[in-house]
């Protein structure tokens, strides 16, 4: 069985939670355009200067995802 990985942006600043948040519309857009499977896509703040994008995809999908998003970090998903 795959591992999910959730491969994660940062983004900083006043506008943080906006800019992640509209960067999901981005990550969901490449998904359907390039018929790629995902788990889920979402946001969280994490102080009112720092909130992240994220998007948990099969590990075997990882790379395509990486390659072209260029993600800031990544984990294993729960």
């Amino acid at each position: 069985m795959d591992r999910k990985l959730k491969l994660i942006w940062d983004f900083r600043g006043p506008d943080s939670q906006k800019t992640a948040e509209h960067h999901c519309v981005h990550l969901k857009e490449f998904a359907v355009i390039e018929k790629l499977h995902f788990y889920e896509i979402g946001s969280s703040l994490l102080s009112e200067m720092h909130a992240t994008a994220f998007i948990i995809v099969d590990e075997i999908d990882m790379k395509t995802y990486r390659d072209a998003l260029k993600p800031h970090r990544g984990e294993i998903a729960p």
